[in-house]
């Protein structure tokens, strides 16, 4: 007779849902009016793209005008939304359900483009001409650590002055680090309007042997943070493009001071995405304790790729019982056990002896009307012991999915502990990535309900 199950288990005992005052509203957050702008952040591989992307098909077809601005540079969102490539120009989405008048158009960030589109906008042709063709400044911007995190921030700006979307999603570029996002505006603007580069600037003024050695000493510190420059070329150009760029520094530390102001405004939220893994929500806190320290608003925590059961009751202790017992029981019972059926009680009441009536393989024979014994037909015994074995392999890969789920929960509550004032909503792992505008739709909704179970079986 089978047991019941314990009280305890009929409640889900491995993913519980978020209480309600945990729970993070996303349809009232990207439908609200006077949200204009949504920062999606978080360390690498947690799914920023994706949940960015999603966040924006969701908010258009609910009626707004939306830009959603990626750095990530595997393409992944183009591929998404059907658009053959992205680049610094936003794009419009075909394939969305338009019917409340929303739109939804997406760009990929070009850090070098967009540091050129700053020179020409803020200095005269000629000017603009010899910073761009500038060794010096080609270097700079392309691989000046930060440079792609500032220029994500510029054109957050651009796009904002525009005052042309009604929401702007920002992806945050993938860096080690997801502090690197906020540090980004203020560490090269002060680099660029700083003590160093009244350095650089002191020989053109200064001028003589004084001056070479005086931008000798710039240059040890300039190597050491820009790292190596090649070229025989590298003092004159970057005396040339100090020069060149001298009446742009302040404008650089104003963009980053207004950058930074538009941050911290009521209009922006942040969303911290994370996997319930360890590491990410350890990164996933401390970004929401720089966040509460800046007085930036932070909308919640998206926790993403959050595994689920559909057979949640069955315990992983209950499951690995089960499976032990059924590979305990195929022990016992082998095929090739002569010596037990010549002891069983019906062959010593036979008068026939055990040669004639135990084949070969230790089962039963019977003979045909011509003496011959039939051919050997597959017994139920084997398929039994098929069934119990594919059914152990599938209750311990069960009780593996359990004791995952315990470890994401384990995890999940640590974070909550900590955090308790954090909004939280759960995104169900899938099977595979996300392709198109149907899969982005299907985040939306998972965003939206926050519910992992919506992932299915295990």
């Amino acid at each position: 007779m089978s047991r019941r199950p314990e009280p305890a288990q009929d409640q889900d005992p491995v993913r519980e849902h978020l209480s309600p005052a945990h729970a993070l509203e996303i349809d009232p957050l990207i439908e609200d009016p006077d949200t204009r702008i949504v920062v999606c952040c978080g360390s690498g591989g947690v799914g920023k793209t994706t949940t960015a992307a999603a966040l924006g098909l969701r908010a258009a077809e609910r009626g707004r005008k939306v830009v959603v601005l990626t750095i990530d540079p595997a393409r992944r969102l183009a591929q998404s939304m059907g658009i053959d490539s992205l680049d610094n120009t936003p794009r419009r989405v075909k394939g969305i359900d338009d019917s409340a008048g929303g739109e939804l158009h997406a760009m990929m960030l070009d850090m070098k483009r967009t540091f050129d589109e700053i020179v020409e906008a803020h200095a005269d042709p000629e000017r603009a001409a010899a910073i761009l063709n500038n060794p010096f400044y080609q270097s700079l911007s392309a691989g000046f650590a930060g440079t792609q995190e500032y220029m994500a921030m510029e054109k957050l700006g651009q796009l904002r002055s525009r005052d042309e979307w009604d929401l702007i999603v920002v992806d945050t570029p993938p860096s080690r680090s997801a502090l690197d996002f906020l540090d980004a505006p203020k560490r090269l603007g002060s680099f660029l309007d700083g003590k160093l580069i009244r350095v650089l600037l002191a020989p053109a003024k200064v001028g003589g042997r004084a001056g070479m050695k005086f931008l000798n000493v710039g240059m040890s510190v300039m190597t050491g943070a820009l790292g190596k420059v090649l070229g025989g070329q590298l003092l004159r150009d970057v005396q040339t493009f100090v020069a060149a760029m001298d009446s742009m520094f302040g404008g650089f530390r104003t963009r980053a001071d207004a950058t930074y102001k538009l941050l911290q405004a009521p209009g922006t939220a942040f969303l911290v995405v994370a996997a319930p893994e360890r590491d990410a929500l350890r990164e996933a806190a401390y970004f929401v304790e720089r966040l509460a320290a800046e007085d930036m608003p932070l909308a919640g925590l998206v926790l993403n790729r959050v595994h689920g059961s559909g057979a949640g009751r069955l315990s992983a202790e209950r499951a690995l019982a089960a499976a032990e017992n059924l590979e305990e029981s195929r022990i016992v019972d082998q095929p090739d056990g002569k010596a037990g059926l010549r002891n069983s009680p019906d062959t010593y009441g036979s008068s026939e002896s055990p040669a004639r009536n135990v084949t070969d393989g230790g089962s039963p024979a019977t003979e045909d009307v011509d003496g011959a014994a039939p051919e050997d037909e597959p017994t139920a015994t084997d398929g039994e012991r098929s069934v119990e074995r594919l059914t152990a392999g599938l209750l311990r890969l069960h009780a593996e999915r359990m004791q995952l789920l315990a470890r994401e929960r384990r995890t999940r509550d640590r974070f909550t502990a900590l955090h308790p004032e954090v909004a939280m909503t759960e995104v169900a792992a899938l099977p595979g990535d996300v392709h198109d505008l149907a899969g982005l739709r299907d985040i939306g909704e998972r965003l939206a309900t926050g519910h992992a179970e919506l992932s299915g079986t295990s």
